[in-house]
């Protein structure tokens, strides 16, 4: 069995100020505080059984930048839908912002520390997600990425062409894991990452080898003696594999 997600991690200043404005903008609860992290969890009818995990960063990697390469796309049922998101959003403390997207229907925003995200237009496609539509993954090579990744989770691949590749859960529950084509190379450390781990009874160092296989490559970002293993997917995008669970 492969690989599954259980995290999307998100790099921060402040962990229990951006698990807050998160929580509240997707109405998720907060399940654990802890000097080390801060996870919101969604709701059973969501379907995600990943959870969003605040971690905090050194104070020299707390500046953010250039534009995030993955980011969360959320949805809307209708325009008014979708208007209402984006005010709750900037009551909560988001900003609009402007990263070249030019005359489009959805709305982008950026979070009180600066990662982008976007409030789509109504989609067919993105009705049963529940409040998070994508984990959306700028990719020099959307198809490879996308095969890697069905790999590391088990979701999917359910969309593939030149531009992007889409993955979904196999259950179909939850958000979609896209990969855009973008040609700007990776510069920096991600602020958001994946961690996947081994199904119970599963070796995680037997998993770490299968990834490793598959193209991914060890890589030391200062964790030190930890019990998870750090790799970098084929485009250099830092995940971690977890102990099984």
């Amino acid at each position: 069995m492969p690989t599954r997600m259980v995290n999307l991690v998100v790099d921060a200043a402040d962990p229990a100020a951006l698990a807050r404005f998160w929580a509240e903008l997707l109405r998720w609860s907060i399940t654990a505080t802890t000097p080390d992290e801060v996870d919101v969890r969604a709701p059973a009818e969501d379907g995600w059984q990943a959870d969003l995990v605040f971690v905090p960063v050194d104070p020299g990697a707390r500046v953010k930048v250039g534009v995030n390469r993955w980011h969360l796309d959320l949805p809307s049922v209708s325009t008014a839908d979708q208007l209402a998101l984006v005010d709750r959003a900037v009551a909560l403390g988001a900003t609009p912002t402007d990263i070249g997207q030019g005359d489009v229907p959805w709305v982008v925003l950026a979070d009180p520390e600066g990662n982008e995200f976007c409030v789509l237009d109504p989609r067919p496609e993105y009705a049963d997600t529940g409040s998070v539509a994508a984990i959306i993954v700028q990719s020099a090579n959307p198809n490879a990425l996308a095969d890697f990744w069905a790999a590391a989770t088990g979701h999917r691949i359910v969309r593939d062409d030149r531009t992007v590749a889409s993955l979904r859960a196999a259950d179909g529950r939850g958000p979609w894991l896209e990969f855009l084509a973008l040609d700007e190379p990776k510069s920096t450390k991600n602020r958001l990452h994946i961690d996947v781990a081994a199904h119970p009874g599963e070796n995680q160092l037997a998993e770490v080898a299968r990834l490793r296989d598959l193209g991914a490559t060890p890589l030391d970002i200062g964790q030190g003696d930890v019990p998870w293993v750090v790799l970098a997917d084929p485009e250099g995008n830092e995940f971690c594999v977890l102990t099984s669970r």
